[in-house]
């Protein structure tokens, strides 16, 4: 992969079948050697506030934070779309999704993300409006954990997989140009993707997704409590980048994720 990767070679490959690999960074090494591995997506995840500042969730991480450990993947990254999520409370007002998101489009992201259905379409169509691509984020949303009471599977009703299906439908007629869908049945995300036109990126969500996402530390082993959905992809190398690169080729080869990676 030589030229930068942009929102349109992201819908091609949804609509050719070619998978999508996405992984978490947050500083420009690791930003370089995604580049290196050719990775097409990276998200700077509001997950450092648990992997990089040892927090139980990511409600304390702030947009100070976010758009710091933006510009520093940025400064690393040559070629992935980066993707930065919007921290916690930062964007339930329009006027504050404005600032927001031109504070980590302006320290390097192609795209921010949110947490929300269908409440957030307006917000959603105001920021692609003023040229703010929007990824959308639906299923466990781990800024909800309090809410949802803990880090559990969605969508396993079907009033729930109903109401996930119409907000997905929601997003993506406001504008959002990405979805990623976590911690729900993957008969649920086949039939999501089905019905959508935009790419889908899952995590924990099966093989039928348009494409997958790990968080780094997960994929290199150095989480001590692993999730259901996570693989070690330091089993098959010997390095970083092979890692890296042995998780790219399993998701295009579609051997990643395996129905034991899969939610109930």
């Amino acid at each position: 992969m030589s030229r930068p990767v942009s929102i349109h070679k992201l819908q091609a490959m949804r609509e050719n079948g070619e998978k999508i690999t996405v992984v978490t960074a947050y500083d420009a090494t690791f930003g370089r050697l995604a580049s290196d591995a050719d990775i097409e997506v990276i998200l700077v995840g509001d997950s450092l506030g648990m992997v990089l500042q040892g927090h139980d969730s990511t409600l304390p991480v702030s947009i100070s934070d976010m758009a710091y450990h933006t510009a520093a993947v940025s400064n690393g990254a040559s070629t992935p779309f980066i993707v930065t999520d919007m921290p916690f409370m930062s964007y339930h007002s329009e006027a504050q999704a404005m600032d927001n998101a031109a504070s980590l489009m302006q320290a390097g992201a192609h795209c921010v993300k949110l947490e929300g259905g269908q409440w957030l379409c307006p917000t959603i169509a105001k920021l692609v409006e003023r040229g703010v691509p929007v990824c959308a984020h639906l299923g466990l949303t781990p800024q909800s954990v309090n809410q949802l009471g803990g880090f559990k599977v969605q969508g396993r009703l079907p009033e729930q997989a109903a109401a996930m299906l119409a907000d997905a439908k929601a997003v993506e007629a406001a504008g959002a140009c990405l979805l990623v869908l976590e911690c729900i049945p993957s008969a649920l995300a086949k039939l999501i993707t089905d019905s959508i036109s935009i790419p889908t990126i899952g995590i924990g969500a099966g093989a039928d997704t348009s494409g997958q996402v790990l968080v780094m530390h997960d994929l290199l082993g150095l989480n001590p409590r692993p999730a259901r959905f996570v693989k070690n992809f330091m089993h098959e190398s010997d390095s970083l980048l092979g890692a890296f690169c042995a998780y790219r080729e399993a998701v295009r080869a579609k051997t990643f994720p395996a129905s034991e990676h899969e939610s109930a």
